[in-house]
């Protein structure tokens, strides 16, 4: 899918002087370079708490790979990176999750995928190396982006982390108010959401120079800025 014909809820923005699309399914779609960045995708979380005895529903992980399905459908990227938090915990690694994974990856055995590693890969170890996904630390340099979990400067790249689930809060008349989750850009850093199911947000605040991108009905808008 070309920048021409992508649909009107993803939302271009200019970073590091490239065209990047804000995708309603908590992606970014990089055109010029043909790369879908995802952060958090948190692959079997849900039967991490059934381990743990919580009577959670299960079908996060199919619904997080279905999502991922429709995405390269869409936009046929050649890699996929990964902004850390592949795998939830140890106990996500199931013969169920596990085959799962098994399946969809041999489903898109052409597309490339980088995992950077982020804080809950170091308890869930790596992919299964069957997977055939390269796995780094941050930051890992692409073109003029430094890839990291964690958010963070760098001296020479635009960053593109995750890790904090970024949500904002929107207020309406006398005490409504809704929490979304967003992007959320500084200077020389952006922040993605949260791609998988059942993950929480954490609200950011407000800084100067900080814009916010808020996803919600199917799609991503700008927040007015505070300045």
């Amino acid at each position: 899918m070309t920048a021409s014909n992508l649909p009107a809820s993803a939302l271009p923005v200019q970073w590091a002087g490239e065209l990047l699309h804000l995708l309603p399914e908590h992606a970014v779609w990089w055109p010029e370079g043909r790369v879908l960045f995802i952060a958090d995708l948190h692959i079997g979380k849900a039967a991490t708490y059934r381990a743990l005895g919580q009577p959670v529903p299960g079908g996060t992980t199919q619904q997080n790979l279905a999502r991922l399905d429709a995405l390269v459908a869409a936009h046929a990227p050649q890699r996929i990176v990964f902004l850390g938090d592949f795998l939830h915990a140890a106990q996500a690694r199931t013969p169920q999750v596990l085959a799962a994974l098994a399946a969809w990856r041999a489903a898109h055995a052409s597309v490339g995928m980088t995992l950077v590693r982020g804080n809950h890969d170091s308890r869930a170890g790596d992919p299964p190396a069957a997977l055939g996904i390269e796995v780094v630390d941050e930051p890992y340099l692409l073109g003029p982006f430094a890839c990291c979990h964690h958010p963070q400067a760098h001296a020479t790249h635009f960053v593109l982390a995750g890790h904090l689930h970024p949500v904002c809060r929107l207020h309406g008349p006398g005490r409504d108010s809704v929490r979304l989750p967003c992007f959320a850009s500084d200077a020389q850093q952006a922040v993605l959401p949260a791609f998988g199911e059942f993950t929480g947000g954490w609200l950011m605040e407000r800084a100067p120079g900080r814009r916010f991108y808020a996803v919600g009905g199917a799609a991503v808008w700008a927040l007015p800025s505070s300045e």
